[in-house]
């Protein structure tokens, strides 16, 4: 059975990333837009990045461009606006498409992990949110409606876990 740290995620900035480096963690796994509603959403990613960080938690965010061209920009333009609007200093992976057969092997993976709404394997908005467990094991998806302080609770009993 697979786990998270079997795939691996090009960085922002195009350097190779392997989830396995992480191992033992607990990670917190988004798929972003720089233009969506939902943007102010980083500032919460942010804070339980700082808040349970040195815990055990890695924030892990995903620029995608397939809901409404919200992120249309370059990895290098997308990088710059969340560093400079809302201070992100988790780690930001290469702009994917989360749905369909360009998906990454990772998002083909989380999402039949676990499934959405009605058991529906597909992301439905920017903002989609996978909790992943120290074991490597998909915990819960969250929607995009959830706020990331919705999910202090869940992120504190996964890091005891």
């Amino acid at each position: 059975m697979a786990t998270v740290y079997d795939f691996d995620a090009p960085l922002i900035n195009g350097q190779p990333a392997v989830l396995s480096q992480h191992k033992g963690r607990v990670m917190l796994i988004v798929n972003t837009a720089s233009a969506c509603g939902f943007t102010p959403q980083f500032a919460g990613l942010e804070a339980l990045h700082k808040t349970y960080g040195e815990r055990g938690l890695v924030v892990l965010g995903f620029p995608c461009n397939q809901f409404g061209g919200q992120d249309p920009a370059s990895n290098d333009k997308i990088a710059e606006f969340c560093q400079l609007n809302y201070g992100v200093s988790f780690p930001m992976m290469a702009k994917v498409d989360v749905n369909g057969a360009s998906a990454p092997p990772l998002y083909q993976w989380l999402c039949s992990e676990a499934p959405g709404l009605l058991g529906s394997k597909s992301i439905k908005w920017n903002f989609t949110k996978f909790l992943v467990g120290k074991d490597g094991h998909v915990l819960k998806r969250y929607a995009p409606t959830d706020k990331p302080a919705s999910l202090a609770q869940d992120i504190e009993a996964a890091l005891v876990a």
